[in-house]
């Protein structure tokens, strides 16, 4: 009898990072992990923040995918027969344009530092324009509205929308691509040596979230829809296959190269890719009627329920309604705010402004203190702002703020909005500021919440996830008592890798579906934060002039 365990390997490619989990299928052990943060990504190359302009090379994400698998089998050298099955998630829409073999334009002569030939990341919003014209399009061009099923409005930050702004900005991309490809789509295209585009598998998860695809108009908008934005699109459309997959299904195995690259055997199944986001909330044992949030620099809110249950059923404002986007025969529907971690960030970045270019360079203290204190400061900031601003009562400090300093994602995308703090007066000091901002981030979370009950979506429970989940009690506390309802933090410090994981064990045939892999592989949770009732009804008070204030600004956007 043979008693080897079975191993896979989830790989999870953040804004930041890329990590690879080896995980025993069995028993969800998480053997060994692997982190690199991407250089070029890391130095600000491509990028131009003013313009909301985030692009990442190529090269970030396979040397990524080398250093952290070989990592991982350094550590269990046993793994390089164990390894059965690998699944990748990553950030989306994160399209590239690629040539006739499925290359991206980055890699090509040429194109190496080109940032529109680089894959524009989930984040980038340099196509404003190009969103409010499809949306445009959609709801006046006289055929079917496209948007149904993305919520009725169509945003900047998915897959058409960036490729429009591309083509139109920068006519050497448009005269040598081929196609667009998502990040999550290419890696195992990569992996398998199957990167022809015309041929190449392309997951439901992204392409019915982000790129307008739906089984009711039998896969992308029609050629008659897309020339009234551009011609070229069509081309691209018929540079792609309609048929999508979900995540349980596999694309191939590892290709000769890469097998030999990775230290591993050609007979390991690769499965097809997925946002990160969903493939998280699948390694936070995600369940009907549960919203899932990933918390982290933005959120993304997910949740499922039977396709019988939502035949009658669409739901407006959000981020796409897509039969397996999550799990398969169940509807997934996306939500999420453009920004919550980041915007303690940003708060963290304007305080620490005088301490980097004041501090930074003054000669009163030696080089060596000046350091110290710089990262001292850095290191215990949002420590020493969370202490403060657990002293203070709601509503207190008169402050409410909209959460909208990336835009807003959802309800009803909107990324011309900007963030706003109001009722500041001489007494409104930093940890009333970042007070007023954890509020704002939980009240664009009860915006979401309250949408998807408005529409006839119930929502039995929320289960949280990410870096923010994790870290900040005092932020989740508040979460809680604003939706009024308990939150469980998911046990898993890796549950984006985890949920690949998991994909990579259905893939690969060791579990026949991801609901028995979830019941076999998952960490469950660690906490329960327990809502407040007396702080409930105060936040209620709160949250509806938070309502009022977003009218009124919305309504007279500069």
């Amino acid at each position: 009898m043979n008693n080897q365990p079975n191993y896979v390997i989830g790989v999870d490619y953040g804004t930041d990072s890329v990590r690879a989990l080896l995980v025993d299928a069995e028993s969800g052990a998480e053997i060994a992990l692997s982190v690199f943060e991407y250089p070029r990504w890391k130095n600000g190359l491509y990028c131009n923040p003013s313009k909301n302009q985030f692009r990442q090379h190529p090269l970030d994400y396979i040397e990524g995918l080398e250093f952290t698998i070989r990592e991982i089998i350094r550590q269990c050298p046993d793994a390089t027969h164990l390894v059965k099955g690998i699944s990748i998630d990553t950030t989306g829409s994160t399209p590239i344009a690629v040539d006739s073999d499925g290359t991206p334009l980055a890699l090509k002569k040429g194109f190496e530092t080109n940032p529109n030939a680089m894959f524009v990341l989930w984040k980038d919003h340099t196509a404003i324009k190009e969103a409010d014209e499809i949306n445009h399009l959609c709801r006046h061009w006289g055929g079917l509205d496209f948007s149904k099923y993305s919520g009725g409005i169509y945003s900047s930050e998915w897959y058409w929308s960036k490729v429009l702004h591309i083509i139109r900005e920068d006519k050497s991309i448009a005269n040598n691509c081929f196609s667009w490809v998502e990040h999550c789509d290419w890696m195992p295209a990569l992996l398998t040596g199957k990167t022809n585009p015309k041929t190449m598998k392309r997951g439901r998860c992204a392409a019915g979230h982000k790129a307008l695809w739906h089984a009711d108009w039998s896969g992308f908008p029609s050629d008659e829809f897309l020339v009234n934005l551009d011609p070229q699109l069509v081309d691209f459309k018929h540079n792609m296959p309609a048929e999508t997959i979900t995540a349980d299904i596999a694309v191939g195995t590892l290709s000769k190269e890469w097998a030999d690259s990775l230290g591993l055997n050609e007979s390991v199944v690769v499965g097809s890719g997925a946002f990160d986001a969903h493939i998280g909330a699948v390694g936070g044992e995600i369940k009907p009627y549960y919203l899932s949030k990933v918390i982290g620099t933005s959120t993304c809110d997910m949740l499922i329920a039977p396709r019988l249950d939502m035949q009658n059923i669409v739901v407006k404002g959000i981020c796409g309604q897509v039969d397996g986007s999550i799990v398969n025969e169940m509807d997934g529907m996306e939500a999420g705010q453009s920004a919550f971690g980041d915007i303690y960030a940003w708060f963290k970045k304007v305080l620490m402004w005088p301490v980097e270019n004041i501090l930074a360079s003054t000669q009163t203290v030696n080089s060596e203190v000046r350091e110290k204190l710089i990262s001292e400061i850095s290191d215990n900031l949002i420590k020493k702002l969370t202490e403060e601003a657990e002293q203070i009562s709601i509503g207190e400090s008169g402050l409410v703020a909209l959460d909208w300093m990336n835009g807003r994602r959802t309800p009803d995308a909107n990324q011309n909005l900007k963030g706003v703090i109001s009722g500041i007066n001489l007494g409104s000091d930093a940890p009333r500021i970042f007070r007023s901002l954890v509020e704002a981030t939980a009240f664009g979370s009860k915006a979401i919440v309250d949408r998807f009950k408005a529409e006839g979506v119930r929502i039995d429970g929320v289960v949280a996830l990410g870096g923010v989940a994790k870290k900040s009690p005092f932020i989740m506390q508040i979460l809680a008592d604003v939706l009024n309802v308990p939150i469980q933090v998911v046990a898993s410090e890796q549950t984006c890798a985890l949920g690949s994981a998991m994909y990579a064990a259905v893939a690969a045939g060791i579990y026949p579906n991801i609901h028995l892999a979830q019941v076999k592989m998952g960490q469950g949770f660690e906490k329960t934060y327990q809502p407040i009732s007396e702080n409930s009804e105060k936040y209620q008070l709160l949250y509806d002039q938070y309502n009022k204030l977003g009218k009124l600004i919305e309504q007279n956007q500069l």
